[in-house]
């Protein structure tokens, strides 16, 4: 794979100061256009040692609008990042729209490294490599522009450079202990690197590998390659077509179907209640604070219909918890800046650190129920959505989060009853709204988005619990309850 690398190719001084100026000038104009057409870029360089990869970003921030681009290099995960998800720390720091970040290495240094000095195997590897396809796929469908440089040298031309730069007091900053050790590891990081490109290159986040002995064939190479990518997509998107109007669907779910076969009769009397609520809160409050010693965090997820007792639920939880351990957060429409990024990034970056648990009113889900019913998501969107969401909640569980999702429901005549008590209510009247008496006329719609969420992202690991919620007693009980189950399983109980 990396023969073609290694061929020794160079550019003449002459060519590089005729060709430099306008390549320069060509990729400011293509800059300013993407800025226009608000798409993103994400540029990734990594490679072998010494083979110009600071160098090469240097070059990028000094041809460009350095006010666009924001750089990072992906270095040892710090204590924090080491506390998340793998993917966390990038997700954290991806573009928005109409501007470009550049990483270091980015989502690839950590399992290459890992691999070389042996703390990882061939399937944990592949492992890692798959959550890197399952996130560059979901980038490139967001309308992410992916350009991935591997800079190579051979091993021969690896040692000359080492110690070129080490000879050089302008240039002996850039050369530490780490490179003279991965130097001796050449052979294996080939090795691996060889898998991870073929692994990962794809239509959709392509590799180029650049020979990096050269530094003039380098840097016209890299960004002429990186100007070809940014006019392809951006010819891409002025043939794309209009994006079409929001339009709600009209769905029909099952005539019988797990939603509706609940038993909505279901329920406890005052005196019952009160005695059940306690011992479950006592009982909670004991466990959280065992979360926070083992360093487990906690995600627990509330969906469904208006006024099916979600916010009465999750006060019942939290009234049992420390409130420096949860945080709840309540989902509404985008704003701006969530819109500038893909979907889920907003909800990557408010999980709760280990010991903590984080509450969602209303969660990813609404891709596939609200922005699917209401057509403000596209077919393909909210379809492909499953696959992102499944994908998501599993770095979550392998990382060590409880992950339990509730869907409350209850039936037509009881969201009536509920909507009425609220208008005539003073203190409850904040929370009826225009919106929610629309929303009644799209019930059947809801409820088969519902059911083919629940149906599609299900597991054992993140599961769905149905909840009675015609009597907000049983409800309330029947979801502390589910949470006791699921934390003293995760903790050993």
């Amino acid at each position: 794979m990396f023969e073609t690398a290694e061929l020794g190719q160079k550019v003449d001084e002459a060519t590089y100061i005729k060709e430099a100026p306008e390549v320069r000038a060509a990729l400011l104009e293509a800059q300013r256009e993407l800025a226009e057409a608000d798409i993103s870029v994400v540029v990734i360089v990594t490679g072998v040692g010494g083979a110009g990869k600071s160098e090469t970003v240097d070059l990028l921030l000094e041809w460009l609008d350095a006010r666009g681009i924001q750089t990072h290099a992906m270095r040892e995960p710090s204590d924090e990042e080491r506390r998340r998800p793998p993917m966390w720390r990038f997700w954290l720091d991806l573009p928005p729209r109409g501007r470009m970040g550049i990483f270091f290495g980015a989502w690839y240094s950590q399992p290459i490294l890992d691999r070389v000095f042996g703390r990882t195997g061939v399937a944990e590897l592949d492992q890692s490599l798959d959550r890197i396809i399952d996130l560059e796929r979901m980038l490139h469908r967001e309308g992410v522009l992916i350009v991935k440089f591997w800079l190579h040298l051979s091993r021969k031309a690896q040692k000359r450079r080492i110690k070129k730069l080490e000879a050089d007091p302008r240039q002996r900053w850039r050369i530490f202990k780490r490179d003279w050790k991965l130097f001796r590891h050449y052979d294996a990081y080939r090795s691996v690197g060889e898998h991870v490109l073929r692994r990962t290159g794809s239509g959709e986040a392509p590799w180029h590998i650049v020979e990096g002995a050269d530094r003039r064939y380098r840097h016209l190479t890299i960004a002429r390659t990186l100007l070809g990518s940014i006019r392809a997509r951006l010819e891409q998107a002025r043939a794309a077509p209009p994006a079409p109007k929001p339009e709600p669907l009209h769905l029909t779910p099952p005539e019988i179907n797990i939603i509706n076969r609940l038993d909505m009769t279901l329920a406890l009397d005052p005196a019952e209640y009160k005695e059940e609520l306690l011992r479950a809160q006592g009982e909670l409050g004991l466990l959280t604070r065992r979360l926070r010693k083992k360093e487990r965090s906690l995600i627990l997820v509330f969906e469904g219909p208006d006024a099916a007792g979600k916010g009465g639920a999750i006060r019942r939880l939290t009234a049992a918890m420390d409130s420096r351990d949860y945080r709840v957060v309540t989902v509404a429409a985008p704003s701006d800046e969530e819109r500038a990024r893909p979907y889920l990034w907003r909800f990557w970056r408010a999980l709760p650190p280990p010991g903590r648990v984080t509450i969602y009113d209303r969660s990813w889900y609404g891709r596939v129920l609200v922005e699917r019913v209401e057509g403000f998501a596209t077919p393909d969107e909210w379809q492909r959505a499953y696959e992102e969401i499944n994908a998501f909640e599993e770095q979550l569980t392998e990382s060590g989060t409880i992950v339990l999702k509730f869907w409350l429901a209850i039936t037509p005549d009881e969201q009536l009853r509920r909507f009425r008590d609220r208008q005539e209510t003073s203190y409850k009247q904040y929370k009826l709204t225009p919106e929610d008496w629309r929303n009644r006329d799209r019930w059947a719609s809801y409820e088969a988005a519902a059911c083919e969420m629940i149906e599609k992202t299900g597991s054992e690991s993140a599961p769905w619990v149905l909840v009675e919620g015609n009597n907000k007693e049983w409800a309330r009980v029947k979801v502390l309850k589910a949470v006791l189950r699921s934390v003293k399983a995760a903790l050993g109980d």
